[in-house]
């Protein structure tokens, strides 16, 4: 049996979600509603709560942390690192989203401060994880660039992934077109999705809430990260259709509470590895 066939075992069985996690999201405000219906959703129970004084209750509750660097202040800052810090120290799986990393120095390094506190899995766009890993990034703002998307840009980010999984023991996922999972022993090449993903506010948002609650119900980290992107593309894919972008986004939603009724892990499209 393949790596991939052993990863696509856990994949059929995470959704739907063996258990009813809580989420606690420190999270961006522009999203917040969006995320918290997606969690639902999927079955899992969100928890916005970003005030460090609620942190020791809320943590003696929660499964899983989402960690989103979206929406950034003082107060916000203060609480992603604390709470970094509680789900280390109570062994919580964290996602951290690198929402807008490769924008300013400020996000960089609270990205990297966070990063050594062990989230379970980090997330950015391509661009973003290109600015994580110390890459050239031609981003602008929290968008990635078409420039960052290439096949020898790929490439070379896969390369760099790959190193700082090892080194951090951490499961890395670069969104695009063509998205990259990279673990520590293992990496893998999906290319699920739809354009319109990209043009409603809020899709990576909700990506990184998906990816903690299969953490929260006992997913392996590297299988919340392909169950997750793979999931979501695919409602995507299923939304296509909708006369409208504001139609495809309520579509995409609505497929988040379908499309786990059917078999939808044979609908992965990634390219082929070296231990198939």
């Amino acid at each position: 049996m393949s790596d991939y066939e052993r990863l696509l075992t856990e994949i059929k069985m995470a959704l739907p979600l063996k258990k009813v996690p809580l989420v606690h999201c420190i999270t961006n405000e522009i999203t917040c509603e969006t995320m918290a219906n997606a969690l639902l959703y999927v079955n899992g129970k969100p928890l916005m709560a970003d005030d460090p004084q609620e942190f020791p209750e809320f943590f003696a509750q929660n499964d899983s942390l989402l960690l989103n660097m979206g929406h950034i202040s003082p107060e916000k800052v203060t609480a992603l690192v604390a709470g970094a810090t509680f789900a280390q120290q109570t062994k919580t799986p964290a996602v951290l989203d690198l929402v807008g990393v490769s924008a300013t120095k400020l996000r960089y390094e609270l990205a990297w401060e966070i990063t050594k506190k062990q989230p379970a899995v980090i997330k950015g766009n391509l661009s973003e994880m290109r600015a994580f890993c110390g890459l050239a990034s031609r981003a602008r703002g929290v968008d990635a660039s078409f420039e960052d998307q290439t096949p020898m840009a790929l490439a070379e980010l896969k390369a760099v992934m790959e190193k700082v999984a090892r080194k951090y023991q951490v499961v890395l996922l670069a969104t695009g077109p063509t998205d990259l999972v990279v673990a520590s022993e293992s990496s893998y090449t999906l290319s699920n999705g739809v354009p319109q993903l990209d043009r409603f506010t809020g899709s990576g948002d909700l990506l990184g809430a998906i990816i903690a609650a299969l953490l929260g119900s006992g997913v392996s980290a590297l299988a919340s990260a392909v169950t997750g992107v793979s999931y979501l593309n695919l409602c995507g894919e299923q939304a296509k259709e909708a006369l409208g972008l504001g139609a495809f986004r309520s579509e995409t939603l609505n497929q988040l509470s379908l499309l786990m009724d059917t078999k939808w892990w044979q609908q992965i499209r990634r390219q082929p590895s070296e231990t198939d």
